[in-house]
């Protein structure tokens, strides 16, 4: 299946989990794609992992971008758009999570988490709409999350970035719709990835668990996290990513997918 024949594409967070996931999805249904990310070891990694499943990496570029540097943005996506010869679909796949109490929660963690969560795909993506509005199919797949909609505890800052994206990818869709251009979100949920990996290692000592009771899936997808609590891996999202920004998603636009095994059911 070549639903990205001749499609050009940009993934941001493309060094790992998720991001790193679409990334090799979207290059393996035959699109062009340039994998940003912070790190240049997880890029070298999303590389070797193309390699391996013997993979076209003619069609892979790599970009080290740090979307919350606003020259690195304007810099790195008018690379992408001169390497590729435009852009047909974005990915903005990166993002931080970190977990505290909301009265322990610093001003710099807050500036943090929103700076990259939030104005980091507002930057990426204000960058590349002229590319993709040129192509009059044009599609930005944002990264919201269950969180933006459902409550989380110790992640507020996170919870509040993500609504943000939620509230940027609707009034996308609406200013630029006539252009041809679509934009959706995904929520993940109960998804194994370096992300929420991660996020053990910044959870209060006195995180209290049964605040984590409801944050369970219906569906067993085989995967556990560190607690056992059953999760799903970084490609399930991933194949939902290709739907959305292949034509197989053309009617939709403006709206959330929720990607959670029935955790919010």
């Amino acid at each position: 299946m070549n639903r990205f024949d001749n499609r050009r594409v940009l993934v941001t967070g493309a060094g790992s989990g998720i991001g790193q996931a679409t990334a090799l999805r979207l290059l393996a249904e035959g699109g062009s794609v340039v994998a940003a990310d912070v790190l240049a070891d997880g890029l070298a990694a999303t590389v070797a992992q193309a390699e391996e499943r013997g993979l076209d990496t003619a069609r892979l570029h790599t970009l080290v971008l740090d979307i919350a540097d606003e020259a690195n943005v304007v810099a790195g996506v008018a690379d992408t758009v001169r390497r590729l010869g435009g852009l047909d679909v974005l990915v903005n796949a990166a993002g931080i999570l970190r977990a505290a109490h909301t009265h322990e929660t610093s001003l710099d963690l807050w500036n943090r988490i929103v700076t990259v969560n939030l104005t980091g795909t507002f930057l990426v993506t204000r960058e590349a709409l002229p590319a993709l509005l040129a192509t009059k199919r044009g599609v930005v797949v944002n990264f919201s999350s269950t969180s933006a909609q459902f409550a989380h505890p110790y992640m507020a800052a996170y919870a509040a970035s993500k609504g943000g994206v939620q509230s940027f990818t609707h009034a996308l869709a609406l200013e630029y719709g006539k252009q041809g251009l679509r934009a959706v979100n995904v929520a993940p949920g109960s998804i194994k990835s370096g992300i929420t990996d991660a996020t053990g290692g910044y959870l209060p000592e006195d995180t209290d668990w049964s605040l984590f009771a409801k944050l369970s899936p219906i569906l067993d997808a085989g995967v556990e996290s560190a607690s056992g609590a059953p999760m799903a891996g970084p490609e399930t999202v991933a194949g939902v990513i290709a739907m959305l920004a292949s034509d197989d998603g053309a009617f939709v636009t403006g709206t959330e997918v929720r990607i959670d095994g029935g955790t919010h059911a």
